[in-house]
């Protein structure tokens, strides 16, 4: 058995030991597939395991994240910081072996992966953004941004939607270094794909733009690198190259069988395999010495590669000293500017939409933050997410930093974690409110991963008027607030818009979402800073205690902002308090809490133009929220306003009837 043959059977004897050990798992991906990671891994992948955030690595991303058992075994072989007995606590409690890769959790691991079809998508991220810095920073005779991005599927990748929205899109901006293997075994846990996925998946990628390579034999590893180095000589198209393998590969009882994909083999069909791939070793998790030998060749060419780019890299920084020095603060998670002393960033005027505003914001932190990227999906014009000092991404300018996305909520939402992940880039996106639930898949990963991508949500209530119940959202907030590790921001004005988009870019631990009015809202006397808070008094009873205590997120503060002066007429004293975001809030001090709704003014009321699931948190079971109980309708705003009881009026007499 030659190195290349001994190097494969260990990667799948390691991977269906560990799915055995555990009693769970996936065996048949590592089985079929393994002589591809191979391949890859050995001859092709440009990486450092003594470094494993070395900037100019070769990024690899498991798609098919249930074949994690051999993304594991590969990253043990390899060097990584990933042990035997890693390999032997798979699946268990606290172990870096989780059941799919995560991201932060397992060395070597580049994201968070196992929902079909999202890996596709984070990979087209990727290699966007190596386009993006080898366009910034790459001088004659210094090439220090020169990678590729791979991704290995299988057929439910291929089936979801979001890799084809994606696919579509690398085709169409031509991202040459990007290289799909494409795991083809034409088994899903349903059975054989021909009863639902019986087309030519080449000619659809052939039709998006890509170059199409098939490799007949999936454990003919020669033939596979040949097709990788084919598919990278190629620098116009990207590649997906289709290895036709048979699940569960080797195992006699299981191969090609739908009952090799998602329970261990068991005892005696792993017995079976290894006497039917001349597996010789009898001892378990076992890895000969001229494989360890081997492999440790390829890692010590691999450290050569690293040491060679920092010696580019330093002569790079003597002859372009800026260049260099802008580097660092590109690949820096904390910002170059300090917003808070900027007063310029803080300073607005007019009565204008906050969808409006933050066009403001973000054209003032385009000029400050320079590796600011992101887009909308084919609404910019609408959410107003246009940097006007930059150019658009393209083929031709690969410079840009507007993105085009296209009419593609969810794979823009992906992208943007792979272009985040990739390191070098601060990525937002924008879409109308109510197509977040198209994005929730890709917004869940973000928080998952804790990636600090903002979201600019427009259009965010039954404000959206004539183009009705369709596309007014009503539930979506609660939806995102119910995301654990993910920050929900719903400004009343230009100044907390100021504030949403700060607390976006300084909260580096998860994602937020700026949820923004199509219609126009005043600038309100007291707003600004105090919004980083996530709940603040806005306006103030006269009395030690107030009589009841108003709340309201964007749109809805303008309306308790006007019953405040209504109910002083009344004889309420009324304290107003604008929340643009819960989760902030919730994080303060307790005393400040405290501060902003004193646990015995029990006396409470909530405005929001959406669901009230979730106010009464803060509201109590002796409090009231006016909100939405069903879908909007189509009519003008102000119409929709009055009909549905968003009015001063009836903040006032509900507060009235509080008071009884």
């Amino acid at each position: 058995m030659n190195i290349d043959q001994l190097s494969v059977n260990t990667l799948r004897f390691l991977s269906v030991e560990a799915i055995q050990k555990a009693k769970s798992g996936h065996p048949g991906l590592p089985m079929g597939a393994a002589p591809a990671a191979y391949a890859l891994w050995a001859r092709n992948l440009k990486i450092n395991p003594a470094d494993s955030n070395w900037a100019d690595r070769d990024r690899f991303i498991l798609s098919a994240g249930h074949g994690s058992a051999l993304l594991y075994s590969l990253l043990h072989l390899f060097g990584f910081k990933v042990t035997l007995d890693d390999l032997k606590n798979f699946r268990q409690l606290g172990s870096v072996t989780p059941g799919h890769p995560e991201y932060e959790i397992t060395d070597g691991v580049e994201i968070s992966s196992g929902p079909l079809g999202q890996g596709i998508a984070a990979a087209v991220g990727m290699a966007i953004a190596e386009t993006v810095l080898a366009a910034r920073f790459n001088k004659p005779g210094y090439d220090i941004v020169d990678h590729y991005t791979y991704a290995l599927c299988g057929d439910g990748c291929l089936m979801e939607g979001v890799a084809s929205e994606a696919a579509s899109l690398a085709g169409t901006l031509k991202l040459g270094k990007l290289v799909l293997l494409y795991d083809c075994n034409h088994i899903t846990i349903e059975g054989d794909t021909k009863t639902s996925f019986d087309e030519d998946v080449l000619k659809r990628f052939e039709a998006y733009g890509w170059q199409t390579l098939t490799v007949e034999d999936g454990n003919d590893v020669d033939a596979i690198d040949a097709a990788i180095k084919e598919a990278k000589a190629d620098t116009e198209r990207p590649s997906i190259i289709k290895v036709i393998t048979q699940i569960g590969y080797g195992a006699p009882n299981k191969q090609g069988k739908a009952s090799a994909h998602g329970e261990p083999l068991g005892v005696e069909e792993i017995a079976l395999a290894k006497e039917n791939l001349g597996w010789k070793y009898k001892k378990e998790f076992y890895v000969p010495k001229q494989v360890k030998e081997h492999i440790e060749q390829i890692t010590k060419e691999c450290a050569k590669a690293e040491k060679e780019w920092k010696k580019l890299f330093t002569a790079y920084g003597k002859e372009y000293p800026e260049d260099a020095a802008q580097w660092k603060v590109w690949h820096n998670k904390k910002l170059p500017v300090d917003l808070l002393k900027d007063e310029d960033y803080w300073t607005y005027e007019g009565d204008i939409a906050t969808r409006a505003s933050s066009e403001k914001v973000l054209n003032k932190l385009s000029k400050l933050i320079p590796n600011l990227i992101g887009g909308s999906a084919d609404l910019a014009p609408s959410n107003k997410s246009v940097m006007k000092d930059r150019e658009y991404y393209s083929p031709e300018n690969r410079s840009g930093s507007n993105m085009h996305f296209g009419i593609r909520e969810f794979a823009m939402t992906v992208i943007a974690n792979g272009m985040y992940l990739h390191g070098g880039l601060r990525p937002y996106i924008a879409g109308f409110f109510v197509f977040s639930d198209y994005m929730k898949a890709g917004l869940r990963m973000s928080a998952l991963m804790g990636l600090p991508i903002i979201s600019v949500f427009t259009h965010d209530s039954i404000g959206v008027g004539e183009d009705g119940p369709t596309h007014q959202p009503i539930e979506q907030l609660a939806a995102l607030r119910s995301m654990p590790n993910y920050t929900v921001i719903r400004p009343c004005d230009s100044r907390e818009t100021a504030a949403a988009w700060y607390l976006g870019l300084t909260r580096t631990g998860g994602p937020t979402g700026i949820v923004l009015s199509r219609q126009n809202l005043p600038l309100l006397d007291g707003t600004g800073k105090n919004a980083l808070k996530g709940a603040y008094i806005l306006r103030d009873s006269k009395k030690k205690k107030p009589d009841v205590l108003l709340m309201a997120t964007g749109s809805e503060v303008e309306l308790i902002y006007k019953a405040w002066d209504v109910l002083q007429e009344k004889g309420v004293d009324a304290r107003v308090i604008s929340m643009p975001s819960w989760e902030v809030f919730d994080e303060q001090s307790d005393r400040y809490k405290e501060s902003v709704m004193p646990t015995d003014v029990r006396k409470r009321v909530a405005v929001e133009a959406a669901c009230e699931y979730g106010w009464h948190k803060y509201v109590g079971l002796d409090g009231k929220v006016i909100a939405m109980d069903g879908y909007g309708a189509s009519a003008p705003a102000g119409q929709l306003f009055e009909k549905f009881g968003f009015t001063v009026d009836n903040v006032v007499n509900t507060v009235m009837e509080l008071m009884k």
